[in-house]
């Protein structure tokens, strides 16, 4: 299981978080999610054998949030 934190400058409200929520937990793998709308971050707890942050970046910017960078 990984962790990874993503910085996305674009964040800005409930509605956000809604559909980066939203996005995300359809994918498989992807077991949680938090958005943190003040820090524009988003956590994301997922297994490493089906999904990869790359295509956690892809759904994202999909929705328009582009990922800035990635911890």
């Amino acid at each position: 299981m990984a962790t990874t934190v993503l910085n996305v400058p674009d964040i800005s409200c409930e509605h956000c978080e809604r559909t980066i929520a939203g996005a995300l937990s359809t994918l498989a793998g992807v077991h949680r999610v938090g958005v943190d709308i003040p820090a524009h971050q988003v956590r994301v707890e997922y297994d490493e054998r089906q999904t990869s942050l790359r295509r956690i970046e892809q759904v994202l910017a999909g929705e328009d949030y582009p990922v800035a960078s990635a911890s």
